[in-house]
């Protein structure tokens, strides 16, 4: 009888494709798959390692696991991902109900690993970073009407306060051919929206052709017939070229829509942060960005609290926010980690005063979405149908200005009903926090 395996995959879009990569592998091995790790023989954790928060929904997850292997339901614990990769050795240490911890180059000989453990007992494995496959077969984990494609791995850009050079290694790109063949196989199976993820994927190219190379990549994907929509996320400032833009605001399938994670605007605390750039250089690539695409939704996220920001520093953080008005926008605390330049700075922040910051970003953001969102009202929009809210009564989607998880949602009422998948044209009657609502046409 085949060994059943089930997943908790946790963090990014990034680890997520991971997590489907390693899933395919151990069906490929002959391996059952199941939906609910709770019920299988063997649970991955797929952890995510980035900020504390994080860390400690990965350090919960396995302790709620590890109390149904107590119980005898399950019969082996694994953890992967990037929690793995950088507490290699405290896993096994703090937590002896694991069996098995795999670092992420380990993700390539995940099937030949779990059958060591399942017949030998606790198996660890740490080969080199640059060993993770970039690409290979996925069992999808997303609806069939969108994917992500994962163009790149590892980061070079060394911010001070970011533990992922450390996790994911440097800087590689997969080959264009290879992305494209994937693209076309995805949309062949029904995906309408291909989401581009890398840890900076306006890098990408660099290591393998010499330049950048998201522009040329971005044209070669609009050739594929079928796409509806193509989106890119996690773009580092520094490299949105002119060449980018004009391909971004030429072609149709290409969503109008940049995730631009900017941080600080102080020029002060990105210098520290080891970014360039300050409060009149974004303001000036923001308004470039809108000059090229009128119609663009900028997302960006910001960090309060890194170590040595002044009240001055965070005025001009604000002044930023409300001057640059972006559409959609994240706030977060800075989360001190070991083994980064800014853990170890002093002047750290005191904890209320950072969340205090945080706060007063968000409730400042958030009336500026409410404002934006009035400006749809009365105007007809594209809607990726995604399900039917039941207590809400009426269906659910997602339009260009939307990004999954992160951003809002279009809800809308249909006197024909759509199916999943499905684009519609949505009438917005109504727009409340970061949510629209409207009536299908």
């Amino acid at each position: 009888m085949a060994i059943k395996v089930g997943m908790v995959s946790l963090g990014c879009a990034k680890n997520q494709v991971d997590g489907e990569m390693l899933m395919a592998s151990l069906k490929n091995a002959g391996f059952e798959l199941h939906d609910d790790a709770a019920l299988a023989d063997v649970a991955i954790v797929n952890t995510c390692g980035f900020i504390e928060s994080a860390k400690q929904e990965s350090i919960d997850e396995i302790l709620e696991l590890a109390t149904l292997k107590k119980e005898g339901r399950i019969k082996k614990l694994v953890v992967t991902g990037c929690l793995a990769e950088r507490y290699q050795e405290e896993i096994h240490k703090e937590l002896p109900e694991v069996d098995g911890v795999f670092g992420i180059g380990a993700n390539g000989d995940i099937a030949e690993l779990i059958t060591k453990m399942m017949n030998e007992g606790f198996t660890e494995g740490f080969p080199d970073k640059e060993n993770m496959p970039l690409c290979g077969d996925r069992e999808l984990s997303t609806p069939s009407y969108f994917s992500y494609i994962k163009i790149a791995e590892g980061c070079d850009n060394k911010c001070t306060y970011c533990a992922i050079p450390m996790i994911r290694g440097g800087f590689r790109s997969r080959t264009m051919e290879s992305i494209e063949e994937e693209a076309r196989a995805l949309v062949e199976d029904g995906a309408k929206e291909i989401i581009l993820i890398a840890q900076d994927t306006t890098r990408y190219g660099l290591d393998l052709y010499g330049k950048y190379s998201l522009a040329e990549l971005l044209r070669r994907l609009c050739k594929i017939e079928k796409l509806r929509w193509l989106r890119i996320l996690y773009c580092y400032p520094d490299a949105i070229t002119d060449e980018l833009l004009d391909v971004m605001a030429e072609e149709e399938k290409i969503v109008k829509y940049i995730d631009l994670p900017l941080q600080h605007a102080s020029g002060k605390v990105l210098k520290a942060m080891n970014r360039r750039g300050d409060k009149e250089s974004l303001l000036a690539l923001v308004r470039k960005i809108r000059e090229k695409m009128p119609d663009v939704t900028l997302r960006t996220t910001m960090i309060t609290g890194f170590p040595g920001e002044t009240e001055e520093d965070f005025t001009e953080l604000a002044e930023f926010v409300k001057e640059a008005k972006f559409e959609r926008l994240g706030c977060f605390t800075y989360s001190q980690e070991e083994g980064t330049i800014a853990g170890e700075m002093e002047d750290q922040i005191d904890e209320e005063v950072k969340e205090h910051r945080a706060e007063l970003i968000s409730e400042s953001q958030m009336i500026i979405m409410e404002r934006l969102g009035e400006k749809h009202v009365g105007t007809d929009i594209e809607v990726l149908t995604e399900g039917f809210d039941r207590y809400a009564e009426c269906w659910f989607g997602r339009s260009k200005m939307d990004a999954p998880d992160t951003d809002g949602k279009v809800f809308f009422t249909a006197e024909q009903r759509p199916y999943l998948g499905q684009m519609v044209t949505v009438h917005v009657d109504e727009a409340i926090d970061c949510d629209l609502f409207g009536t299908r046409v």
